[in-house]
Protein backbone atom coordinates (compact mmCIF):
# COMPACT_ATOMS: atom_id res chain seq x y z
CA UNK A 1 0.00 0.00 0.00
CA UNK A 2 2.67 1.88 -0.61
CA UNK A 3 4.02 3.19 1.08
CA UNK A 4 5.76 4.57 0.92
CA UNK A 5 8.64 8.51 1.18
CA UNK A 6 11.49 8.59 -1.16
CA UNK A 7 10.01 5.15 -1.18
CA UNK A 8 6.37 5.83 -1.18
CA UNK A 9 5.55 3.05 -2.06
CA UNK A 10 3.16 1.57 -3.33
CA UNK A 11 0.89 3.80 -1.37
CA UNK A 12 0.46 2.18 1.99
CA UNK A 13 0.23 2.75 5.70
CA UNK A 14 2.75 1.58 8.21
CA UNK A 15 3.30 1.87 11.93
CA UNK A 16 6.15 1.26 14.31
CA UNK A 17 6.30 -2.09 16.12
CA UNK A 18 3.99 -2.52 19.08
CA UNK A 19 3.79 -5.38 21.52
CA UNK A 20 0.55 -7.32 21.12
CA UNK A 21 -1.81 -7.66 24.07
CA UNK A 22 -2.81 -11.11 22.77
CA UNK A 23 -0.70 -14.29 22.70
CA UNK A 24 1.86 -14.55 19.93
CA UNK A 25 3.35 -17.59 18.30
CA UNK A 26 6.64 -18.68 19.81
CA UNK A 27 9.09 -20.70 17.75
CA UNK A 28 12.76 -21.40 17.18
CA UNK A 29 15.63 -19.95 15.22
CA UNK A 30 15.33 -19.94 11.46
CA UNK A 31 17.30 -22.65 9.64
CA UNK A 32 17.70 -24.06 6.16
CA UNK A 33 14.64 -26.24 6.65
CA UNK A 34 10.91 -25.76 6.83
CA UNK A 35 11.35 -24.95 10.50
CA UNK A 36 11.71 -21.33 9.41
CA UNK A 37 7.94 -21.24 9.16
CA UNK A 38 7.76 -21.43 12.94
CA UNK A 39 10.00 -18.42 13.60
CA UNK A 40 9.09 -16.40 16.66
CA UNK A 41 6.77 -13.43 16.24
CA UNK A 42 7.93 -11.04 18.95
CA UNK A 43 5.63 -8.18 17.98
CA UNK A 44 2.97 -7.40 15.46
CA UNK A 45 2.85 -4.17 13.53
CA UNK A 46 -0.46 -3.36 11.93
CA UNK A 47 -0.97 -0.53 9.57
CA UNK A 48 -3.63 1.18 11.58
CA UNK A 49 -2.15 0.68 15.01
CA UNK A 50 -4.26 -2.43 15.50
CA UNK A 51 -2.61 -4.60 18.16
CA UNK A 52 -3.20 -8.06 16.82
CA UNK A 53 -1.70 -11.52 16.80
CA UNK A 54 -1.73 -14.68 14.77
CA UNK A 55 -5.36 -15.80 14.58
CA UNK A 56 -6.71 -19.23 15.49
CA UNK A 57 -7.01 -20.05 11.81
CA UNK A 58 -3.38 -19.05 11.27
CA UNK A 59 -2.34 -21.30 14.15
CA UNK A 60 -4.15 -24.14 12.41
CA UNK A 61 -2.10 -23.56 9.28
CA UNK A 62 1.08 -23.63 11.34
CA UNK A 63 -0.01 -26.85 13.04
CA UNK A 64 -0.62 -28.43 9.64
CA UNK A 65 2.77 -27.29 8.42
CA UNK A 66 4.34 -28.83 11.51
CA UNK A 67 2.66 -32.17 10.82
CA UNK A 68 3.81 -32.15 7.22
CA UNK A 69 7.29 -30.87 8.06
CA UNK A 70 9.05 -34.19 7.56
CA UNK A 71 8.10 -34.36 3.89
CA UNK A 72 8.63 -30.63 3.34
CA UNK A 73 11.97 -30.70 5.15
CA UNK A 74 13.20 -33.53 3.00
CA UNK A 75 12.20 -31.84 -0.24
CA UNK A 76 13.64 -28.48 0.76
CA UNK A 77 16.89 -30.04 1.93
CA UNK A 78 17.14 -31.93 -1.35
CA UNK A 79 16.64 -28.77 -3.40
CA UNK A 80 19.18 -26.87 -1.31
CA UNK A 81 21.65 -29.75 -1.64
CA UNK A 82 21.25 -29.75 -5.42
CA UNK A 83 21.78 -25.98 -5.62
CA UNK A 84 24.80 -25.98 -3.32
CA UNK A 85 26.47 -28.85 -5.17
CA UNK A 86 25.47 -28.45 -8.81
CA UNK A 87 24.72 -24.77 -9.45
CA UNK A 88 27.55 -23.38 -11.58
CA UNK A 89 28.36 -20.57 -9.12
CA UNK A 90 28.73 -20.40 -5.36
CA UNK A 91 25.61 -19.17 -3.57
CA UNK A 92 25.53 -17.55 -0.15
CA UNK A 93 23.44 -19.50 2.37
CA UNK A 94 21.61 -16.38 3.58
CA UNK A 95 20.68 -15.50 0.02
CA UNK A 96 19.05 -18.91 -0.35
CA UNK A 97 17.21 -18.53 2.95
CA UNK A 98 15.89 -15.08 2.08
CA UNK A 99 14.85 -16.41 -1.32
CA UNK A 100 12.70 -19.08 0.34
CA UNK A 101 11.01 -16.54 2.59
CA UNK A 102 10.41 -14.09 -0.24
CA UNK A 103 9.09 -16.84 -2.49
CA UNK A 104 6.40 -17.82 -0.01
CA UNK A 105 5.09 -14.25 0.16
CA UNK A 106 5.39 -13.75 -3.60
CA UNK A 107 3.21 -16.83 -4.13
CA UNK A 108 0.28 -14.72 -2.87
CA UNK A 109 0.52 -12.69 -6.09
CA UNK A 110 -0.25 -9.57 -4.06
CA UNK A 111 1.70 -6.44 -5.07
CA UNK A 112 1.33 -5.02 -1.56
CA UNK A 113 2.66 -8.03 0.37
CA UNK A 114 6.40 -8.50 0.79
CA UNK A 115 9.21 -10.09 2.78
CA UNK A 116 11.89 -7.77 4.18
CA UNK A 117 15.37 -8.80 5.22
CA UNK A 118 16.57 -7.29 8.50
CA UNK A 119 18.45 -4.59 6.62
CA UNK A 120 15.47 -3.76 4.43
CA UNK A 121 13.16 -3.56 7.43
CA UNK A 122 15.53 -1.22 9.28
CA UNK A 123 15.66 0.99 6.20
CA UNK A 124 11.86 0.99 5.99
CA UNK A 125 11.57 2.16 9.60
CA UNK A 126 14.10 4.92 8.88
CA UNK A 127 11.99 6.02 5.93
CA UNK A 128 8.88 6.34 8.07
CA UNK A 129 10.64 8.85 10.33
CA UNK A 130 11.36 11.05 7.30
CA UNK A 131 15.15 10.91 7.85
CA UNK A 132 17.46 9.01 5.51
CA UNK A 133 20.37 9.28 3.09
CA UNK A 134 19.07 9.43 -0.44
CA UNK A 135 18.15 11.80 -3.24
CA UNK A 136 15.15 13.71 -1.86
CA UNK A 137 12.24 12.55 -4.02
CA UNK A 138 8.93 10.85 -3.38
CA UNK A 139 8.28 7.74 -5.46
CA UNK A 140 5.10 5.85 -6.22
CA UNK A 141 4.68 2.44 -7.85
CA UNK A 142 1.82 1.66 -10.21
CA UNK A 143 0.40 -1.62 -8.91
CA UNK A 144 -0.77 -2.67 -12.39
CA UNK A 145 2.25 -1.79 -14.54
CA UNK A 146 4.96 -1.92 -11.89
CA UNK A 147 6.34 1.44 -13.06
CA UNK A 148 7.91 3.70 -10.44
CA UNK A 149 7.19 7.40 -10.89
CA UNK A 150 8.55 10.48 -9.15
CA UNK A 151 5.63 12.34 -7.57
CA UNK A 152 7.59 15.06 -5.75
CA UNK A 153 11.09 16.51 -5.89
CA UNK A 154 12.12 18.37 -2.75
CA UNK A 155 13.95 21.68 -3.01
CA UNK A 156 17.72 21.83 -2.61
CA UNK A 157 18.19 18.05 -2.76
CA UNK A 158 20.30 15.79 -5.01
CA UNK A 159 17.18 14.99 -7.04
CA UNK A 160 16.52 18.65 -7.80
CA UNK A 161 20.18 19.38 -8.49
CA UNK A 162 20.31 16.45 -10.95
CA UNK A 163 17.32 17.81 -12.84
CA UNK A 164 14.78 15.14 -11.91
CA UNK A 165 11.15 16.17 -12.34
CA UNK A 166 7.73 15.11 -11.15
CA UNK A 167 6.33 12.57 -13.58
CA UNK A 168 9.71 11.04 -14.46
CA UNK A 169 9.60 7.23 -14.57
CA UNK A 170 12.56 5.51 -12.91
CA UNK A 171 13.47 2.50 -15.04
CA UNK A 172 16.42 1.32 -12.95
CA UNK A 173 18.80 2.27 -10.15
CA UNK A 174 22.39 1.06 -10.47
CA UNK A 175 21.15 -1.58 -12.89
CA UNK A 176 18.33 -2.85 -10.67
CA UNK A 177 15.06 -2.87 -12.61
CA UNK A 178 12.22 -1.01 -10.88
CA UNK A 179 9.40 -3.20 -12.16
CA UNK A 180 11.02 -6.38 -10.84
CA UNK A 181 11.00 -5.50 -7.12
CA UNK A 182 8.66 -4.35 -4.39
CA UNK A 183 9.04 -0.58 -4.08
CA UNK A 184 10.24 -0.76 -0.49
CA UNK A 185 13.04 -3.03 -1.69
CA UNK A 186 13.82 -1.09 -4.87
CA UNK A 187 14.37 2.20 -3.05
CA UNK A 188 17.19 0.63 -1.07
CA UNK A 189 19.21 0.78 -4.31
CA UNK A 190 18.57 4.53 -4.43
CA UNK A 191 19.38 5.14 -0.80
CA UNK A 192 22.87 4.52 0.48
CA UNK A 193 25.94 6.02 2.08
CA UNK A 194 26.13 9.79 2.11
CA UNK A 195 28.38 11.13 -0.65
CA UNK A 196 28.11 8.09 -2.91
CA UNK A 197 26.53 8.15 -6.36
CA UNK A 198 23.51 6.31 -7.70
CA UNK A 199 22.93 6.00 -11.44
CA UNK A 200 19.29 6.24 -12.47
CA UNK A 201 17.82 5.44 -15.86
CA UNK A 202 14.85 7.76 -16.34
CA UNK A 203 12.02 7.72 -18.86
CA UNK A 204 10.71 11.23 -19.46
CA UNK A 205 7.82 11.43 -21.91
CA UNK A 206 9.09 8.43 -23.86
CA UNK A 207 12.75 9.41 -23.90
CA UNK A 208 15.25 7.48 -21.79
CA UNK A 209 18.20 9.21 -20.15
CA UNK A 210 20.77 8.42 -17.49
CA UNK A 211 21.03 10.67 -14.44
CA UNK A 212 23.62 10.47 -11.67
CA UNK A 213 22.68 11.68 -8.19
CA UNK A 214 25.04 12.06 -5.24
CA UNK A 215 23.32 10.83 -2.10
CA UNK A 216 22.93 13.22 0.82
CA UNK A 217 21.34 13.18 4.26
CA UNK A 218 17.67 13.93 3.72
CA UNK A 219 15.12 15.22 6.19
CA UNK A 220 12.03 15.62 4.08
CA UNK A 221 9.41 18.16 5.14
CA UNK A 222 5.93 16.70 4.83
CA UNK A 223 3.93 19.88 5.43
CA UNK A 224 4.25 23.20 3.62
CA UNK A 225 1.96 26.18 4.09
CA UNK A 226 1.33 29.76 3.04
CA UNK A 227 -1.37 32.40 3.18
CA UNK A 228 -3.12 33.12 -0.10
CA UNK A 229 -5.32 36.07 -1.03
CA UNK A 230 -8.45 36.84 1.00
CA UNK A 231 -7.11 35.09 4.10
CA UNK A 232 -7.26 31.64 2.51
CA UNK A 233 -4.76 29.29 4.10
CA UNK A 234 -2.96 26.70 1.97
CA UNK A 235 -1.54 23.52 3.54
CA UNK A 236 0.17 20.89 1.39
CA UNK A 237 0.79 17.44 2.92
CA UNK A 238 3.11 15.21 0.88
CA UNK A 239 2.94 12.13 3.15
CA UNK A 240 1.97 11.08 6.66
CA UNK A 241 5.02 10.32 8.81
CA UNK A 242 5.89 10.50 12.51
CA UNK A 243 6.33 14.25 12.47
CA UNK A 244 3.47 15.21 10.15
CA UNK A 245 0.86 15.79 12.86
CA UNK A 246 3.02 18.26 14.78
CA UNK A 247 4.04 20.04 11.58
CA UNK A 248 0.41 20.18 10.44
CA UNK A 249 -0.80 21.69 13.72
CA UNK A 250 2.05 24.22 13.66
CA UNK A 251 1.16 25.21 10.10
CA UNK A 252 -2.55 25.50 10.88
CA UNK A 253 -1.96 27.58 14.01
CA UNK A 254 0.45 29.86 12.15
CA UNK A 255 -2.20 30.51 9.50
CA UNK A 256 -4.83 31.06 12.19
CA UNK A 257 -2.57 33.67 13.78
CA UNK A 258 -2.39 35.41 10.40
CA UNK A 259 -6.18 35.62 10.24
CA UNK A 260 -7.07 32.55 8.14
CA UNK A 261 -10.82 32.34 7.44
CA UNK A 262 -10.84 29.32 5.08
CA UNK A 263 -8.34 26.67 4.01
CA UNK A 264 -7.16 24.54 1.09
CA UNK A 265 -5.67 21.13 1.92
CA UNK A 266 -3.49 19.86 -0.94
CA UNK A 267 -3.36 16.05 -0.98
CA UNK A 268 -2.25 15.75 -4.61
CA UNK A 269 0.55 13.21 -5.06
CA UNK A 270 0.26 12.14 -1.42
CA UNK A 271 0.61 8.35 -1.47
CA UNK A 272 -0.15 7.73 2.20
CA UNK A 273 1.90 6.94 5.29
CA UNK A 274 1.08 6.32 8.93
CA UNK A 275 -2.53 5.82 9.92
CA UNK A 276 -1.94 7.24 13.40
CA UNK A 277 -0.76 10.44 11.77
CA UNK A 278 -3.79 10.97 9.52
CA UNK A 279 -6.24 9.97 12.27
CA UNK A 280 -4.65 12.46 14.68
CA UNK A 281 -4.95 15.20 12.06
CA UNK A 282 -8.60 14.34 11.40
CA UNK A 283 -9.23 14.36 15.15
CA UNK A 284 -7.74 17.88 15.22
CA UNK A 285 -10.05 19.05 12.41
CA UNK A 286 -13.33 17.15 12.75
CA UNK A 287 -16.08 16.87 15.38
CA UNK A 288 -16.88 13.64 17.18
CA UNK A 289 -17.36 10.55 15.04
CA UNK A 290 -15.73 7.68 13.15
CA UNK A 291 -13.16 8.91 10.63
CA UNK A 292 -12.36 5.46 9.17
CA UNK A 293 -12.94 1.82 10.04
CA UNK A 294 -11.38 -1.47 8.99
CA UNK A 295 -12.75 -4.98 8.48
CA UNK A 296 -10.86 -8.26 8.27
CA UNK A 297 -11.99 -11.44 6.49
CA UNK A 298 -13.61 -12.72 9.69
CA UNK A 299 -15.81 -9.64 9.87
CA UNK A 300 -13.98 -8.05 12.80
CA UNK A 301 -14.44 -4.28 12.66
CA UNK A 302 -12.30 -1.59 14.26
CA UNK A 303 -13.31 2.08 14.31
CA UNK A 304 -10.90 5.02 14.44
CA UNK A 305 -12.57 8.12 15.79
CA UNK A 306 -12.29 11.81 16.49
CA UNK A 307 -13.58 13.26 19.73
CA UNK A 308 -15.36 16.51 20.50
CA UNK A 309 -12.46 18.07 22.38
CA UNK A 310 -11.11 20.04 19.43
CA UNK A 311 -12.41 20.71 15.94
CA UNK A 312 -12.42 23.42 13.29
CA UNK A 313 -15.39 24.99 11.56
CA UNK A 314 -14.03 27.14 8.74
CA UNK A 315 -14.76 26.41 5.04
CA UNK A 316 -12.41 23.78 3.60
CA UNK A 317 -11.45 22.32 0.23
CA UNK A 318 -9.28 19.29 -0.55
CA UNK A 319 -7.24 18.95 -3.75
CA UNK A 320 -6.72 15.40 -5.06
CA UNK A 321 -5.45 13.54 -8.13
CA UNK A 322 -4.68 10.02 -9.32
CA UNK A 323 -1.69 9.80 -6.98
CA UNK A 324 -3.75 10.62 -3.89
CA UNK A 325 -3.81 7.25 -2.17
CA UNK A 326 -4.23 5.26 1.00
CA UNK A 327 -3.97 7.48 4.10
CA UNK A 328 -4.52 10.55 1.91
CA UNK A 329 -7.76 8.96 0.70
CA UNK A 330 -8.75 8.40 4.33
CA UNK A 331 -8.29 12.13 4.90
CA UNK A 332 -10.28 12.98 1.77
CA UNK A 333 -13.07 10.51 2.50
CA UNK A 334 -13.49 11.75 6.06
CA UNK A 335 -13.67 15.42 5.06
CA UNK A 336 -16.24 14.49 2.40
CA UNK A 337 -18.38 12.21 4.58
CA UNK A 338 -18.45 14.70 7.45
CA UNK A 339 -19.65 17.26 4.87
CA UNK A 340 -16.77 19.43 5.95
CA UNK A 341 -15.37 20.51 2.61
CA UNK A 342 -15.42 20.35 -1.18
CA UNK A 343 -13.18 17.84 -2.97
CA UNK A 344 -11.58 19.21 -6.15
CA UNK A 345 -9.43 17.53 -8.80
CA UNK A 346 -9.45 14.08 -10.42
CA UNK A 347 -10.29 10.53 -9.32
CA UNK A 348 -8.04 9.32 -6.51
CA UNK A 349 -5.85 6.20 -6.66
CA UNK A 350 -8.23 3.75 -4.99
CA UNK A 351 -6.21 1.84 -2.41
CA UNK A 352 -8.66 0.66 0.22
CA UNK A 353 -6.82 -2.32 1.66
CA UNK A 354 -4.64 -2.53 4.73
CA UNK A 355 -1.16 -3.96 5.10
CA UNK A 356 0.16 -5.34 8.40
CA UNK A 357 3.90 -5.62 8.97
CA UNK A 358 4.96 -8.45 11.29
CA UNK A 359 8.55 -8.30 12.63
CA UNK A 360 10.39 -11.59 13.20
CA UNK A 361 13.01 -12.38 15.84
CA UNK A 362 15.96 -12.14 13.44
CA UNK A 363 15.06 -8.53 12.53
CA UNK A 364 13.35 -9.39 9.26
CA UNK A 365 9.63 -8.84 8.67
CA UNK A 366 6.65 -9.91 6.59
CA UNK A 367 4.12 -7.44 5.22
CA UNK A 368 0.69 -8.83 4.34
CA UNK A 369 -2.61 -7.41 3.17
CA UNK A 370 -4.92 -8.12 6.12
CA UNK A 371 -7.93 -5.81 6.04
CA UNK A 372 -10.19 -3.57 3.98
CA UNK A 373 -10.89 -0.02 5.09
CA UNK A 374 -14.09 1.98 4.76
CA UNK A 375 -14.84 5.70 4.82
CA UNK A 376 -17.17 6.99 7.57
CA UNK A 377 -20.21 6.48 5.30
CA UNK A 378 -19.28 2.80 4.79
CA UNK A 379 -17.80 3.12 1.29
CA UNK A 380 -14.96 0.84 0.20
CA UNK A 381 -12.95 2.77 -2.36
CA UNK A 382 -10.49 0.00 -3.25
CA UNK A 383 -10.02 -0.19 -7.00
CA UNK A 384 -12.30 2.77 -7.65
CA UNK A 385 -11.04 5.74 -5.67
CA UNK A 386 -12.93 8.84 -4.63
CA UNK A 387 -14.72 10.98 -7.20
CA UNK A 388 -14.24 14.71 -6.47
CA UNK A 389 -17.21 17.01 -5.99
CA UNK A 390 -15.63 19.24 -8.63
CA UNK A 391 -13.88 17.16 -11.31
CA UNK A 392 -11.11 19.25 -12.84
CA UNK A 393 -7.99 18.09 -14.68
CA UNK A 394 -4.79 19.88 -13.73
CA UNK A 395 -3.69 22.62 -16.09
CA UNK A 396 -0.71 24.91 -15.73
CA UNK A 397 -1.95 28.35 -16.64
CA UNK A 398 1.47 29.83 -17.42
CA UNK A 399 3.78 29.67 -20.39
CA UNK A 400 6.70 27.30 -20.98
CA UNK A 401 9.16 29.69 -19.36
CA UNK A 402 7.02 30.47 -16.32
CA UNK A 403 7.92 28.91 -12.98
CA UNK A 404 5.23 27.16 -10.99
CA UNK A 405 3.16 29.30 -8.65
CA UNK A 406 -0.23 28.91 -7.00
CA UNK A 407 -1.51 31.71 -9.22
CA UNK A 408 -0.88 29.50 -12.27
CA UNK A 409 -2.39 26.32 -10.80
CA UNK A 410 -5.94 25.96 -12.12
CA UNK A 411 -7.01 23.56 -9.35
CA UNK A 412 -5.89 25.93 -6.60
CA UNK A 413 -7.65 28.76 -8.40
CA UNK A 414 -10.81 26.65 -8.53
CA UNK A 415 -10.53 26.02 -4.79
CA UNK A 416 -10.26 29.77 -4.18
CA UNK A 417 -13.36 30.27 -6.32
CA UNK A 418 -15.32 27.64 -4.36
CA UNK A 419 -14.27 29.09 -1.01
CA UNK A 420 -15.20 32.61 -2.12
CA UNK A 421 -18.72 31.41 -2.92
CA UNK A 422 -19.25 29.92 0.56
Amino acid sequence: MNTEYESNYSPEWQEKPKTSKWPVVIGTTVGLIVGFLLATLVAVVVLFGRKTSVSDSSQGVIDTLTEDSATSESKLQTILYIIKNYYYQDVDDQTLIDGVYAGIVESLDDPYSAYYTAEEYDDLMDTLTGNYAGIGALLQKNAETGEVAITKVYADTPAEKAGLKEGDIIVSADGNIATEEDLDVFVQHIRGEKGTDVELVINREGEEMTVTCTRASISTPTVEHQMLDNNVGYIQVSQFTDGTYNDFVAAYEDLEAQGMTSVIFDMRNNGGGLLDSVVDILDYLLPEGTVVYTMDKAGNREDYTSDAANYKSIPMTVLVNGNTASAAEIFTGAIRDFDYGTIIGTQTFGKGIVQSTIPLTDGSAVKLTTQTYYTPSGECIHGTGITPDEVLEYEFLGGEEDAYSVDLDNQIQKALEVLASN
